[in-house]
């Protein structure tokens, strides 16, 4: 038989998951978050600034890879952090709403931003290739692409700059 202990610790609980249940069903699930930004020019100026040194980092990291300075294991941690970094900072864009005026330099830098992940993504293929022992053929492709996702990148950037209003 059980106990008193027992009943009122199960009637507790079945209490506490139906309340959650109701709170569920109640609060509206389709809230959107919005990442609310006053000074449009000192917001991007700040992104900037941030995307400078995640790039001049991964940059340094990079060269320490294929100097073999750092193995590939290492600069895959690496790229994983910066990458988390670098979506967490498209995020905000994503939800920041900027006014019309700032939308194309905003737009132009989110791209950026999306070029610079991809360039990570990219030179960690590459740590992959360069930690299996492929060769310098099997790698040209993907250094290509490395560099032109580079260029991209600071392609954007340009764009957002010139399109910033006066």
């Amino acid at each position: 038989m059980a106990s008193k202990k027992g009943i009122v610790t199960t009637a507790i609980i079945l209490a506490a998951i139906t309340g959650a249940s109701f709170l569920l069903w109640i609060i509206p699930q389709n809230v959107e978050t919005t990442f609310v930004v006053a000074d449009y020019e000192n917001y991007l100026d700040g992104v900037k600034n941030i995307h400078e040194v995640l790039e001049e980092s991964i940059v340094i990291e990079y060269d320490n890879l294929r100097t073999g300075k750092i193995s590939p294991q290492e600069y895959i941690r690496v790229t994983e952090a910066t990458s988390s970094q670098v979506t967490t900072q498209i995020s905000e864009f994503v939800t920041s709403k900027p006014s019309e005026e700032w939308q194309t330099s905003y737009i132009s830098y989110m791209d950026a931003l999306k070029s610079f992940n991809s360039y990570i993504l990219e030179t960690k293929v590459l740590a992959n290739m360069i930690e299996n022992g492929n060769t310098e053929d099997e790698m040209n492709e993907t250094l290509e692409k490395i560099n032109m996702l580079k260029s991209e990148s600071k392609e954007f950037v340009k764009i957002s700059d010139q399109s910033r209003p006066d």
